[in-house]
């Protein structure tokens, strides 16, 4: 990473597009080191992290993990997803996130001097130009190694540095065996509280709780989004 010491620098984490790229390259972003890497290279002023969510369900898997961010050093965006039927009629969930997170790059653009863009979206090339005219640098982190590259080569290109997400994996990866020992941990709790014959209907932690959650449990409901992955819908 090309960074300055000196320099003020703003996360802006497009969510969707970020899990998607990790999940492509095989590993698990860690959440907290990723905060710790940033903040050892520059003046980390603000981390924004941009997601859609599905209202009507009783417990998304994904609120573990917003929650667990919200505690502890990322600024939250989201919004409803809204639902509709294709053409086919398959029920599809939509939420597009790209006007907030532009909102958000442009007012911060003033008060810090490079911007890090974790998105390889094209639809932010003209953003990125927008903030380069007003002397800000922009970073952007996405990858050209999964198949095919997450990132639009129109937005590698406006970039004044393109990060590969795979060269950043050894400094924000998940640790395999923390995450084991975690879901390990859970199932023998499930199990000695008398709740592993019959568990009943799947209800989500308290909001009231949630502040005891670690990142490690709050990436274990993250995880269970598999080929169910609200997610992958919503870009």
């Amino acid at each position: 990473m090309k960074f300055y010491q000196q320099e003020r620098v703003a996360l802006f984490i497009d969510g969707a597009n970020l899990y998607s790229a990790a999940r492509s390259l095989g590993f698990e972003i860690d959440y907290r080191r990723l905060l710790e890497s940033f903040r050892k290279e520059s003046q980390l002023v603000r981390a924004f992290y941009y997601t859609a969510l599905v209202e009507d369900q009783e417990y998304s898997p994904l609120r573990p993990l917003i929650d667990w961010l919200d505690y502890n050093g990322f600024t939250m965006v989201t919004k409803p997803a809204k639902e509709y039927t294709d053409a086919m009629g398959r029920r599809k969930v939509k939420g597009n996130m790209d006007i907030e997170l532009a909102i958000d790059v442009m007012e911060m653009a003033p008060h810090i001097d490079h911007v890090v863009l974790f998105s390889g979206d094209g639809d932010f090339r003209r953003l990125v130009e927008a903030v380069q005219r007003k002397g800000v640098r922009v970073s952007v982190v996405s990858s050209t190694r999964t198949q095919p590259p997450m990132v639009a080569d129109e937005l590698r290109r406006q970039a004044d540095t393109f990060i590969e997400l795979q060269e950043l994996m050894p400094k924000i990866m998940r640790d395999a065996t923390a995450r084991d020992q975690s879901r390990s941990a859970g199932v023998h709790a499930t199990l000695r509280s008398g709740q592993g014959a019959d568990r009943g209907p799947e209800r989500g932690p308290e909001r009231g709780n949630v502040a005891h959650t670690s990142p490690a449990n709050a990436m274990d409901d993250f995880d269970e989004i598999d080929t169910a992955d609200p997610r992958k819908h919503l870009r």
